[in-house]
């Protein structure tokens, strides 16, 4: 199965990315390419983390990492990577806007 990060993941990806390096830009790079990984790791057991409560008719699923949160779909060929946000955001409105 392959993984497709979206446009949002990767401008979420981005973002993260220069957060970090305003205090440590060595552990930005590392950092990014720990979340990389684990996202890419879901082509292996993509069903393997749990859906989101209250949003399982969606099929988005969440897979953490740190004080991050991966959410994504698992699709018919793909695993869908939907966004990368901080555990304190407001993921709802985020992933399910009115």
């Amino acid at each position: 199965m392959i993984v497709h990060l979206s446009a949002e993941a990767e401008y979420d990806l981005e973002t993260i990315g220069d957060y970090i390096a305003r205090d440590n830009p060595a552990r930005a790079l590392g950092f990014l390419q720990e979340l990389r990984s684990k996202c890419l790791g879901l082509a292996d057991m993509p069903e393997r983390f749990p859906l989101v409560p209250r949003f399982e008719a969606a099929g988005v699923r969440r897979r953490v990492h740190g004080d991050y949160l991966i959410f994504y779909r698992v699709e018919a060929e793909k695993v869908v990577v939907l966004h990368i946000l901080h555990g304190a955001q407001d993921y709802g409105a985020i992933l399910f806007p009115l």
